[in-house]
């Protein structure tokens, strides 16, 4: 954890984080309630990739979850991705993708399973994976043409400058 950040500053990014999951996870149940597979499992899950996302950029501050954390810190630690994410390239963030939906659909299960409820088994961590994982490269492709489209628009080889 960074006990360098302001207070202030992680305070915003945990309620941006928040407030942007809490916008997407009921847009993604508006557009995707007819392929649910049953309540809460998704064969497209959006807020997946927004969560890989926040985590990834605001570290804990970003993360809705253990299973973010989890992710993040297999990218750091085994993709060898710097914590700024200035050499993060495609394989590194499929790859991330892919552990984090692991790590967050057979986490979601383990907790069903823990308090005695239904979990739907392997067909659930399935879809959920798939939900996960299929999120997660929509949002990241729609964030990565977006900055190409701006970054075109506006002549810039760089966001920041």
């Amino acid at each position: 954890m960074n006990f360098n950040k302001p207070w202030l500053r992680a305070s915003l990014e945990c309620l941006l984080s928040a407030a942007l999951y809490m916008g997407f996870f009921y847009f993604n149940n508006y557009i995707t309630a007819s392929i649910e597979d049953a309540q809460g499992v998704n064969w497209i899950f959006i807020p997946a990739g927004l969560r890989i996302f926040l985590t990834l950029i605001f570290d804990f501050a970003g993360a809705a979850g253990l299973a973010p954390l989890l992710g993040r810190h297999f990218v750091i630690h085994n993709l060898k991705v710097s914590p700024d994410l200035s050499n993060i390239n495609m394989q590194q963030l499929l790859g991330s993708i892919a552990a984090y939906s692991f790590l967050s659909s057979g986490l979601h299960q383990l907790w069903f399973v823990a308090r005695g409820l239904n979990s739907g088994g392997a067909n659930h961590f399935i879809a959920m994976f798939i939900g996960d994982m299929a999120g997660s490269i929509l949002f990241i492709a729609i964030i990565k043409y977006g900055i190409d489209f701006i970054k075109q628009k506006s002549n810039k080889t760089n966001l920041l400058d």
